[in-house]
């Protein structure tokens, strides 16, 4: 496939996507969002892949919305950013929250406004330490859309969430990390080799088991102990037919590596 926007590409199971306008430090475009669509789809409808990799060009991860790409004239009409997140952003923070596979995301520098919620929305955050998270949007007079005021508080709390929503602050990596918002920072000599030891070792894990790991983590909030331990009976009696249960078992008993399929 070719695309102007991001760089796709399918190896050993492993799926990468790069967000590639780094003259504007990765920001979104109509023309961006389309290209993303249709790599996502590609993933989702191919069997062969384990895990995907979302990451930025250049020196930053994403700056969210390109403005110049939704600009408001002075005193011309003005932009329906609602129909702008109803048709871009949720479908985007909807398809890697459902992916049936680990999504990783490769902070490799700043992440702000909507860059920074689309990060989020990954199952395992890794950002270099010079990273940072932003969410700048009360200085335009928004809300901290792309899912931002959902993971915010989950991730770290009405305080906390009110504070960088409100204020507009930025967090490093290393504050990230600590107050619980990604995974992990990871040194910027470090980085290149921290994310590419983590997919060898997602492309060759037991996905189907990630998968339902993900599903069940992701819809918990809304569910009382007795309904969650319900649906980990149901996840279990699938995952326990399923072969990436039998080979796990197999070569536990066997004293070997197990070479798990993802089914």
């Amino acid at each position: 496939m070719s695309f102007e926007n991001i760089l796709f590409s399918i190896d050993a199971g492993i799926a990468r996507i790069t967000l590639n306008r780094p003259d504007r430090l990765n920001s979104f475009t109509v023309a961006m969002h389309r290209e993303l669509r249709e790599a996502i789809g590609t993933v989702k409808a191919d069997p062969g892949v384990r895990v995907l990799l979302l990451t930025g060009a250049g020196r930053g991860f994403c700056a969210g919305q390109d403005l110049s790409d939704r600009a408001v004239a002075p005193g011309g009409a003005a932009v329906d950013l609602g129909d702008t997140v109803r048709t871009w952003w949720a479908p985007l923070v909807m398809s890697l929250r459902t992916l049936p596979l680990p999504v990783v995301v490769a902070v490799n520098g700043v992440a702000a406004g909507a860059g920074a919620n689309v990060a989020l929305a990954g199952d395992i955050v890794v950002a270099t330490r010079s990273a940072s998270f932003i969410q700048p949007f009360c200085k335009l007079g928004l809300i901290p859309d792309t899912g931002g005021t959902w993971a915010l508080p989950r991730l770290l709390g009405t305080a906390r969430a009110m504070g960088l929503a409100m204020l507009g602050d930025k967090l490093t990596a290393t504050q990230a990390q600590d107050w619980g918002l990604i995974w992990k920072a990871v040194d910027d000599e470090a980085f290149k080799a921290e994310i590419e030891a983590l997919l060898v070792h997602l492309s060759s894990a037991p996905t189907f088991g990630l998968a339902k790991t993900k599903e069940l983590i992701l819809g918990s909030g809304s569910l009382t102990l007795e309904e969650a331990l319900e649906r980990e009976a149901q996840a279990m009696r699938e995952c326990g037919f399923s072969a990436d249960y039998q080979e796990g078992v197999a070569a536990f008993l066997e004293k070997r590596t197990a070479r798990f399929t993802g089914h």
